[in-house]
């Protein structure tokens, strides 16, 4: 019996040692909470009520009830949601690097986890100052003749009384900006070969991930392997012809880090088409946004117009064409984007996740939980934008306040292409009111998501030309 004691002590003791040795080494205990909310259904989480109702109904909804700061389960991730300018600047800026971006496998596969958006650190920073090279002021003063070109070259099939899907129209004019901004001139059966691949790879992109041979998704990820041999094709040859061109290709393939390395051909490739990516369908959105507020608004648009026809008159009824200091000099029609990109707010929030365990105003944000800045709240929040809902570009003769207004992101990951963004709207924006009249067909309200919001069914719409006899009076 005294045996069975002594053994059973010594086992008491051992486990009483590694309860010790355990919370002696467990992290320090916060006092802080999970935020208030809900996280719905298992796994799904609230991903049907997120994407099936207005952006702005179901977070408002959220905020009103929580507060600032709530979880929610989104697309099978815990997040955290926050909703003030203070806690988008904690995420994004002040305490970035307790952040990091985020996206499911499934869509870096298509895109290439070499792309700038999936990166943190040192690459991403060497990645990012490559881009906005490319994108400089000085760069995009010497594109706008070429994008006047492409925008009227999309605008050639209109006007006919026939009904065009503008958002279609609009993610082709953006995807032609975004070649134009890559490669510079290239030759017609590449670009042809490009986009045809590139369509297939944007369509399976939110399509559900599997192995099913034929699926969108398969399909998606074969179109992005005769993409990557397309793509190295054309590095090839640029390499061969050792030209310092200034467009991104040549700012990618002709710059070498600190340690004196280049970029691979893969890099490469995956940051042009990360480029495509992220300039196609947020610009393609907002371009058909002001379309339609332009339309639902005729005394504005009859503004836009007079502003616009001053410059067409000054440019001889059009036969020369826009300067880059002509697209720096339309206040009402650039308030007007401005106020596009406020309203429709493309991006909700971006992804990022937490690296640790952070706490922020007495709430815990766990390790692996995603939190998320909510842009579109805090652009609807009345008590940055008096009046909210209605769309109103005289707002912004006053500028903001710092963090209430980030339609491209806010710090180290913040857009690069901004700049070519605001360019190319305006001048769809300049053609668009001096060469046409339209009416929307169908519905004129709804959103539908795909995942970014767009008018319901892409904004049917008829366009006529204008007569020859100049008439900018509102339709």
């Amino acid at each position: 019996m005294d045996g069975i004691f002594a053994y059973i002590l010594v086992l008491l003791l051992f486990f009483l040692s590694c309860a010790f040795l355990k919370k002696q080494n467990r992290k320090p205990e916060t006092s802080a909470k999970l935020p208030p909310g809900s996280m719905g259904w298992p796994y799904i989480g609230e991903t049907l009520q997120f994407y099936s109702q207005n952006p702005n109904v179901f977070f408002a909804a959220k905020q009103k009830r929580y507060g600032e700061i709530f979880k929610t389960k989104i697309l099978g991730c815990p997040c955290v949601m926050l909703a003030s300018p203070e806690a988008a600047r904690y995420v994004l800026v002040t305490q970035a690097h307790l952040f990091k971006p985020t996206y499911p496998k499934s869509k870096e596969r298509l895109i290439g986890p070499s792309a700038l958006f999936f990166q943190q650190g040192g690459y991403h920073m060497h990645l990012r100052k490559l881009v906005q090279n490319s994108l400089s002021l000085e760069s995009l003063r010497k594109l706008v003749p070429d994008i006047e070109a492409l925008a009227l070259s999309a605008m050639n099939s209109w006007g006919n009384g026939t009904v065009i899907n503008t958002f279609n129209e609009m993610k082709r004019f953006s995807f032609e900006v975004g070649i134009l901004t890559i490669f510079g001139h290239l030759d017609t059966h590449l670009r042809e070969e490009l986009k045809k691949n590139y369509w297939m790879v944007d369509s399976g992109y939110n399509s559900f991930p599997n192995s099913i041979p034929g699926s969108r998704y398969q399909k998606a990820l074969l179109a992005r392997k005769r993409l990557g041999k397309i793509l190295s094709d054309i590095i090839c040859e640029r390499k061969k012809m050792k030209l310092l061109e200034k467009d991104l290709l040549g700012c990618l393939l002709n710059q070498k880090d600190e340690k004196g390395e280049i970029l691979t051909d893969d890099q490469i490739a995956d940051n042009i088409i990360g480029v495509l990516f992220a300039a196609q369908d947020t610009t393609g959105s907002v371009m058909t946004w002001v379309v339609k507020y332009l339309h639902d608004d005729p005394k504005l648009l009859e503004a836009v117009k007079a502003e616009q026809k001053a410059i067409y008159e000054s440019n001889e009824e059009g036969n020369l064409p826009l300067t880059w200091n002509q697209t720096r000099n339309m206040p009402i029609t650039h308030k007007v984007v401005l106020e596009s990109l406020r309203m429709a707010s493309i991006i909700s929030f971006p992804f990022r996740e937490a690296v640790v365990d952070v706490e922020y105003k007495g709430f815990l944000i766990p390790k692996g939980w995603k939190a998320m800045p909510l842009f579109r709240n805090i652009h609807h929040n009345p008590e940055f934008f008096p009046d909210p809902q209605n769309f109103n570009p005289s707002r912004f003769e006053v500028a903001p306040k710092p963090n209430t207004f980030m339609p491209f992101g806010s710090g180290v990951h913040a857009c690069p292409g901004n700049e070519l963004a605001k360019l190319e709207i305006l001048v769809m924006i300049h053609h668009l009111v001096t060469k046409f009249r339209w009416e929307v067909v169908g519905s004129q309200s709804g959103i539908q998501y795909g995942p970014f919001p767009v008018p319901l069914h892409g904004l049917p719409a008829r366009f006529c030309r204008e007569s020859t006899s100049y008439n900018y009076k509102a339709t």
